[in-house]
């Protein structure tokens, strides 16, 4: 049993909020995210946050310290978009294995001094791994309905890649999220399954899907059930969902999969719902008051937030879940 699996079974771990949301303060110009490196790519690259881990990695390392200040257990690596399939966007495919390496080794140092500063609270690093912007299961083309962007295994390959540069970088987690179509996160299960066999190691993984709607669905249409069946035969440490819904509107499909699940169940929502300028106006109170819900309940083993969220939010959530007991279920022997 691994560390992690450990003090998941005595109390409830905090999840990092959200890292664009935090970059955005900065401000970054274009001259900023290029940096002296890049200052003659032919692409603009501003808004390209996955290569601020090479250009402004004194950044990533104070939005991670300020995350763990408000209490997070676990932060997430600065990686969303870090896949060739996504770094395409930018002709930068041959910079994503730097990328990754890079982006898990500020976050890993980060982690460590915390650590070393409180060896009772260890900190921990998730490898995100984001969806991509393709999708295996549906058309882009609505004239061309069996039509795919993207192959299973060109998403594999792409994953491996992204996998391999943050176990090298020093991830302690892998976390497959933002998932609105199971098939591209089965491909990243998939690619994760094949390095573990290579190295012969073991690595907890979490996967955390995306309702899209008030549907209550996945954007490939599943719900919550069917998305939890879909992930439960892989060797995985934890399912839950993130994004798109805030903590409120999460409530009832995090009930749906945490009655059902045989491993830990994770929850980190946006900040309430976007206003009209696609902004979040959710306080940390007001959040957190939602997110006392799911500990009432039981609900959940690992909690913070995605979009809008920042460390007042975590911190906010960080104090309540000291109070109660994490999710109970049988593991499976």
């Amino acid at each position: 049993m691994s560390q992690i699996e450990q003090i998941l079974q005595e109390r409830i771990l905090v999840l990092d909020g959200a890292m664009g949301t935090m970059l955005q303060r900065y401000n970054f110009s274009e001259e900023d995210f290029r940096g002296s490196r890049f200052k003659d790519w032919p692409q603009s690259l501003k808004g390209n946050n996955d290569l601020l881990s090479l250009t402004q990695p004194k950044a990533l390392a104070e939005v991670h310290s300020k995350y763990f200040e408000a209490g997070a257990d676990i932060v997430e690596t600065n990686t969303f978009s870090g896949t060739t399939i996504a770094m395409a966007d930018y002709g930068m495919e041959e910079l994503v294995y730097e990328m990754n390496y890079e982006s898990a080794k500020i976050a890993k140092a980060v982690a460590n001094e915390f650590t070393l500063r409180n060896p009772e609270k260890p900190r921990f690093v998730a490898g995100s791994i984001g969806p991509t912007n393709k999708t295996a299961s549906l058309s882009p083309d609505v004239n061309d309905p069996g039509f795919r962007a993207i192959s299973f295994d060109e998403l594999r390959e792409a994953y491996k890649e992204q996998v391999e540069a943050l176990l090298d970088g020093g991830a302690d987690i892998l976390l497959v999220e933002t998932v609105f179509d199971t098939l591209n996160a089965k491909a990243a299960l998939f690619a994760i399954e094949e390095v573990k066999e290579a190295r012969n190691i073991t690595v907890p993984v979490m996967v955390s899907g995306t309702i899209t709607d008030a549907s209550g669905r996945t954007l490939s249409g599943q719900t919550p059930e069917a998305f939890l069946i879909s992930v439960a035969h892989l060797p995985i440490l934890s399912v839950g969902f993130n994004c798109a819904l805030g903590a409120k509107q999460l409530t009832p499909h995090l009930e749906a999969i945490a009655t059902k699940a045989d491993f830990f169940t994770s929850a980190h929502p946006n900040a309430g719902l976007p206003n009209a300028f696609g902004e979040y106006d959710e306080t940390p109170e007001e959040m957190a008051a939602q997110i006392k819900e799911y500990l009432e309940k039981g609900l959940v083993n690992i909690v913070g937030g995605c979009c809008g969220t920042t460390p007042d939010h975590i911190k906010a959530i960080a104090d309540l879940v000291g109070n109660y007991q994490p999710r109970k279920f049988v593991i499976p022997v």
